[in-house]
Protein backbone atom coordinates (compact mmCIF):
# COMPACT_ATOMS: atom_id res chain seq x y z
CA UNK A 1 0.00 0.00 0.00
CA UNK A 2 1.17 3.77 -0.82
CA UNK A 3 -0.50 6.69 0.50
CA UNK A 4 0.48 10.10 -0.54
CA UNK A 5 -0.70 13.66 1.30
CA UNK A 6 -0.82 17.08 0.04
CA UNK A 7 -1.55 18.05 3.87
CA UNK A 8 -1.36 16.94 7.27
CA UNK A 9 -2.75 14.03 7.86
CA UNK A 10 -6.91 13.85 8.74
CA UNK A 11 -8.55 11.45 10.99
CA UNK A 12 -9.90 9.68 7.62
CA UNK A 13 -6.46 9.36 6.30
CA UNK A 14 -4.67 7.69 9.57
CA UNK A 15 -7.58 5.12 9.72
CA UNK A 16 -7.20 3.97 6.41
CA UNK A 17 -3.52 3.50 6.47
CA UNK A 18 -4.10 1.77 9.88
CA UNK A 19 -6.63 -0.55 8.41
CA UNK A 20 -6.12 -1.59 4.73
CA UNK A 21 -5.05 -4.72 4.28
CA UNK A 22 -1.50 -4.98 2.65
CA UNK A 23 -3.28 -6.16 -0.87
CA UNK A 24 -4.74 -3.25 -1.54
CA UNK A 25 -3.10 -0.23 -3.65
CA UNK A 26 -4.73 2.85 -2.71
CA UNK A 27 -3.41 6.46 -2.65
CA UNK A 28 -5.70 8.96 -0.80
CA UNK A 29 -5.39 12.65 -1.36
CA UNK A 30 -6.92 15.27 0.48
CA UNK A 31 -7.56 19.13 -0.28
CA UNK A 32 -8.44 20.32 3.14
CA UNK A 33 -6.52 19.32 6.38
CA UNK A 34 -9.36 18.47 9.09
CA UNK A 35 -7.59 19.23 12.49
CA UNK A 36 -10.22 19.12 14.97
CA UNK A 37 -13.07 16.07 13.84
CA UNK A 38 -13.95 16.80 17.73
CA UNK A 39 -15.83 19.73 16.55
CA UNK A 40 -18.58 20.65 14.22
CA UNK A 41 -17.76 20.58 10.86
CA UNK A 42 -18.87 23.26 8.47
CA UNK A 43 -19.49 21.52 5.31
CA UNK A 44 -18.22 18.76 3.15
CA UNK A 45 -14.90 18.31 3.01
CA UNK A 46 -12.42 18.15 -0.25
CA UNK A 47 -10.96 14.41 -0.76
CA UNK A 48 -9.45 12.27 -3.52
CA UNK A 49 -9.52 8.69 -4.11
CA UNK A 50 -7.17 7.19 -6.18
CA UNK A 51 -7.04 2.97 -7.10
CA UNK A 52 -4.37 2.17 -9.84
CA UNK A 53 -4.49 4.77 -12.37
CA UNK A 54 -8.03 6.11 -11.75
CA UNK A 55 -9.04 8.52 -9.68
CA UNK A 56 -12.14 9.76 -8.29
CA UNK A 57 -12.75 13.03 -6.19
CA UNK A 58 -14.96 13.43 -3.42
CA UNK A 59 -16.95 15.05 -0.69
CA UNK A 60 -17.58 13.96 2.66
CA UNK A 61 -19.52 15.56 5.53
CA UNK A 62 -19.08 13.93 8.90
CA UNK A 63 -21.52 14.47 11.48
CA UNK A 64 -21.36 17.56 14.29
CA UNK A 65 -19.26 16.49 16.94
CA UNK A 66 -17.68 13.92 15.36
CA UNK A 67 -16.09 10.95 18.29
CA UNK A 68 -13.93 8.55 16.94
CA UNK A 69 -14.77 6.28 19.37
CA UNK A 70 -18.78 6.33 18.13
CA UNK A 71 -20.16 4.24 15.29
CA UNK A 72 -21.89 6.35 12.29
CA UNK A 73 -24.18 5.15 9.20
CA UNK A 74 -22.52 6.53 6.10
CA UNK A 75 -24.82 7.35 3.23
CA UNK A 76 -23.24 7.50 -0.43
CA UNK A 77 -25.10 9.12 -3.02
CA UNK A 78 -24.53 9.47 -7.04
CA UNK A 79 -24.57 11.91 -9.02
CA UNK A 80 -26.49 12.39 -12.50
CA UNK A 81 -24.44 12.74 -16.10
CA UNK A 82 -24.87 16.46 -15.99
CA UNK A 83 -22.74 16.88 -12.94
CA UNK A 84 -19.75 14.85 -14.14
CA UNK A 85 -16.08 16.76 -14.07
CA UNK A 86 -12.93 16.68 -12.20
CA UNK A 87 -14.02 20.03 -10.37
CA UNK A 88 -14.86 17.99 -7.23
CA UNK A 89 -17.94 20.56 -7.23
CA UNK A 90 -20.67 20.02 -9.18
CA UNK A 91 -21.80 16.72 -7.66
CA UNK A 92 -23.11 18.85 -4.89
CA UNK A 93 -26.06 20.38 -6.74
CA UNK A 94 -28.44 17.72 -6.04
CA UNK A 95 -28.72 16.33 -2.82
CA UNK A 96 -26.42 18.10 -0.42
CA UNK A 97 -28.63 20.56 1.03
CA UNK A 98 -30.92 17.62 2.16
CA UNK A 99 -28.07 16.48 4.47
CA UNK A 100 -26.89 19.87 5.37
CA UNK A 101 -30.04 20.66 7.22
CA UNK A 102 -29.55 21.53 11.02
CA UNK A 103 -32.61 19.46 11.33
CA UNK A 104 -31.48 16.63 9.55
CA UNK A 105 -27.80 16.61 11.21
CA UNK A 106 -28.98 16.91 14.63
CA UNK A 107 -31.49 13.85 14.13
CA UNK A 108 -29.48 11.89 11.80
CA UNK A 109 -25.56 12.32 12.28
CA UNK A 110 -24.28 10.53 9.54
CA UNK A 111 -20.91 10.35 7.43
CA UNK A 112 -22.04 11.37 3.96
CA UNK A 113 -20.06 10.95 0.85
CA UNK A 114 -21.04 12.34 -2.66
CA UNK A 115 -18.38 10.91 -5.54
CA UNK A 116 -17.88 12.91 -8.72
CA UNK A 117 -17.85 10.76 -11.73
CA UNK A 118 -15.05 11.18 -14.50
CA UNK A 119 -16.94 13.60 -17.75
CA UNK A 120 -15.82 10.68 -20.09
CA UNK A 121 -17.21 7.79 -17.87
CA UNK A 122 -20.17 6.73 -16.14
CA UNK A 123 -21.05 4.83 -13.20
CA UNK A 124 -22.05 1.99 -15.18
CA UNK A 125 -22.07 0.58 -18.27
CA UNK A 126 -25.02 1.02 -20.53
CA UNK A 127 -26.03 1.61 -24.08
CA UNK A 128 -28.60 4.66 -25.29
CA UNK A 129 -29.90 4.92 -28.34
CA UNK A 130 -33.37 6.70 -29.60
CA UNK A 131 -36.26 4.80 -31.10
CA UNK A 132 -39.01 7.10 -32.33
CA UNK A 133 -38.07 9.91 -30.59
CA UNK A 134 -37.70 7.79 -27.10
CA UNK A 135 -34.30 7.11 -25.04
CA UNK A 136 -33.79 3.22 -24.80
CA UNK A 137 -31.62 1.93 -22.25
CA UNK A 138 -29.69 -1.03 -22.27
CA UNK A 139 -28.12 -2.69 -19.30
CA UNK A 140 -25.01 -5.15 -18.96
CA UNK A 141 -25.73 -8.34 -16.67
CA UNK A 142 -21.97 -8.69 -15.21
CA UNK A 143 -18.99 -8.28 -16.44
CA UNK A 144 -16.09 -5.66 -15.49
CA UNK A 145 -17.34 -2.31 -13.98
CA UNK A 146 -16.48 0.84 -15.78
CA UNK A 147 -13.28 2.64 -14.76
CA UNK A 148 -15.32 5.17 -12.51
CA UNK A 149 -17.67 2.51 -11.21
CA UNK A 150 -14.41 0.09 -10.52
CA UNK A 151 -12.76 2.86 -7.90
CA UNK A 152 -16.04 4.00 -6.32
CA UNK A 153 -16.07 0.12 -5.51
CA UNK A 154 -12.42 0.51 -4.09
CA UNK A 155 -13.27 3.76 -2.71
CA UNK A 156 -16.03 2.74 -0.40
CA UNK A 157 -14.85 -0.84 0.71
CA UNK A 158 -12.32 1.37 2.04
CA UNK A 159 -14.71 3.81 3.56
CA UNK A 160 -16.52 0.45 5.14
CA UNK A 161 -13.65 -0.51 7.14
CA UNK A 162 -13.35 2.21 9.18
CA UNK A 163 -13.38 1.75 13.00
CA UNK A 164 -15.83 4.40 12.91
CA UNK A 165 -18.60 3.18 10.36
CA UNK A 166 -21.46 1.19 11.46
CA UNK A 167 -21.81 -1.46 9.46
CA UNK A 168 -24.59 -2.26 9.69
CA UNK A 169 -26.11 0.91 8.69
CA UNK A 170 -24.82 1.49 5.28
CA UNK A 171 -26.84 3.56 2.71
CA UNK A 172 -26.97 3.94 -1.13
CA UNK A 173 -28.71 6.49 -3.60
CA UNK A 174 -28.32 8.40 -6.75
CA UNK A 175 -30.35 10.22 -9.20
CA UNK A 176 -30.80 9.54 -13.04
CA UNK A 177 -27.26 7.86 -13.79
CA UNK A 178 -26.58 7.34 -10.28
CA UNK A 179 -29.65 5.55 -9.80
CA UNK A 180 -28.55 3.71 -12.35
CA UNK A 181 -24.85 3.16 -10.04
CA UNK A 182 -27.14 2.68 -7.29
CA UNK A 183 -28.56 -1.10 -8.68
CA UNK A 184 -25.57 -1.69 -10.28
CA UNK A 185 -23.12 -1.26 -6.95
CA UNK A 186 -26.32 -3.06 -4.63
CA UNK A 187 -25.24 -5.62 -7.26
CA UNK A 188 -21.65 -5.49 -7.48
CA UNK A 189 -21.69 -5.17 -3.08
CA UNK A 190 -25.33 -6.78 -2.20
CA UNK A 191 -24.44 -7.55 1.61
CA UNK A 192 -22.60 -4.24 2.46
CA UNK A 193 -25.70 -2.08 2.36
CA UNK A 194 -28.75 -1.67 4.28
CA UNK A 195 -31.27 0.32 2.38
CA UNK A 196 -30.71 2.04 -1.10
CA UNK A 197 -32.95 4.90 -2.64
CA UNK A 198 -32.70 5.23 -6.44
CA UNK A 199 -33.99 8.42 -8.14
CA UNK A 200 -35.69 8.09 -11.64
CA UNK A 201 -32.78 5.20 -12.78
CA UNK A 202 -32.69 1.82 -13.55
CA UNK A 203 -30.70 -1.24 -14.01
CA UNK A 204 -30.93 -5.03 -15.49
CA UNK A 205 -33.47 -6.45 -13.98
CA UNK A 206 -31.53 -10.00 -13.93
CA UNK A 207 -29.24 -9.09 -11.70
CA UNK A 208 -32.17 -7.91 -9.35
CA UNK A 209 -31.58 -11.31 -7.73
CA UNK A 210 -27.95 -10.74 -6.24
CA UNK A 211 -29.61 -8.21 -3.77
CA UNK A 212 -33.48 -8.10 -3.61
CA UNK A 213 -33.44 -10.42 -0.12
CA UNK A 214 -30.98 -8.29 1.04
CA UNK A 215 -31.41 -4.34 0.33
CA UNK A 216 -35.01 -2.38 1.03
CA UNK A 217 -34.87 -0.51 -1.63
CA UNK A 218 -37.20 2.85 -2.06
CA UNK A 219 -37.73 3.97 -5.92
CA UNK A 220 -38.64 7.00 -7.05
CA UNK A 221 -39.15 8.28 -10.46
CA UNK A 222 -41.31 11.32 -12.63
CA UNK A 223 -43.84 9.72 -14.62
CA UNK A 224 -43.56 12.68 -17.91
CA UNK A 225 -39.83 11.53 -17.72
CA UNK A 226 -38.42 11.91 -20.93
CA UNK A 227 -34.58 11.57 -19.72
CA UNK A 228 -35.27 8.52 -18.65
CA UNK A 229 -38.30 6.57 -19.24
CA UNK A 230 -40.36 5.51 -15.96
CA UNK A 231 -40.26 2.23 -17.13
CA UNK A 232 -37.24 1.39 -16.21
CA UNK A 233 -37.64 1.92 -12.50
CA UNK A 234 -40.82 0.32 -13.14
CA UNK A 235 -38.54 -2.74 -14.32
CA UNK A 236 -36.73 -3.13 -11.16
CA UNK A 237 -39.36 -2.91 -8.96
CA UNK A 238 -41.39 -5.84 -10.89
CA UNK A 239 -37.93 -8.23 -10.36
CA UNK A 240 -37.35 -7.03 -6.89
CA UNK A 241 -40.39 -8.33 -5.99
CA UNK A 242 -40.38 -11.17 -7.89
CA UNK A 243 -37.52 -12.10 -5.98
CA UNK A 244 -38.70 -11.37 -2.50
CA UNK A 245 -37.43 -8.52 -2.07
CA UNK A 246 -38.99 -5.21 -0.16
CA UNK A 247 -39.45 -2.04 -2.32
CA UNK A 248 -41.65 0.78 -2.17
CA UNK A 249 -42.19 2.87 -5.33
CA UNK A 250 -42.74 6.13 -5.95
CA UNK A 251 -44.44 7.72 -8.74
CA UNK A 252 -45.12 11.17 -9.19
CA UNK A 253 -47.81 11.69 -12.18
CA UNK A 254 -47.03 15.21 -12.81
CA UNK A 255 -42.58 14.91 -13.10
CA UNK A 256 -40.19 14.98 -15.77
CA UNK A 257 -36.73 13.97 -14.66
CA UNK A 258 -36.10 16.47 -11.98
CA UNK A 259 -38.39 13.87 -9.64
CA UNK A 260 -35.13 14.33 -7.17
CA UNK A 261 -37.29 17.63 -5.81
CA UNK A 262 -40.14 15.55 -5.06
CA UNK A 263 -38.16 12.54 -3.48
CA UNK A 264 -36.09 15.38 -1.85
CA UNK A 265 -39.35 16.80 -0.15
CA UNK A 266 -40.93 13.34 1.17
CA UNK A 267 -41.00 13.59 4.95
CA UNK A 268 -40.60 10.12 5.52
CA UNK A 269 -37.60 9.71 3.46
CA UNK A 270 -34.98 10.16 5.80
CA UNK A 271 -36.31 8.47 9.02
CA UNK A 272 -37.33 5.45 6.04
CA UNK A 273 -33.46 5.66 5.47
CA UNK A 274 -32.19 5.33 8.80
CA UNK A 275 -34.57 3.27 10.13
CA UNK A 276 -33.02 0.60 8.10
CA UNK A 277 -30.27 -2.06 9.60
CA UNK A 278 -29.02 -4.98 8.34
Amino acid sequence: MSTIFTKPMSLLEVAVIKLAPVWVTCVLIIGLAHPAFSQATPGFEKAMHMYKKDTLPYRILYPVNFDRTKDYPVVLFLHGAGERGDDNEKQLVHGSKLFLQPGNRAQYPAIVVFPQCPEDDAWTRRAVKKVDGKRQFSFKKGGKPSPAMGVLVHLVDSLYQLPFVDQDRVYLGGLSMGGMGTFELAWRRPGMFAAAFPICGGGNPKNARQYAEKIPFWIFHGAKDDVVPPEYSEQMVVAIQAHGGQVKFSLYPEANHNSWDKAFAEPDLMPWLFSKSK
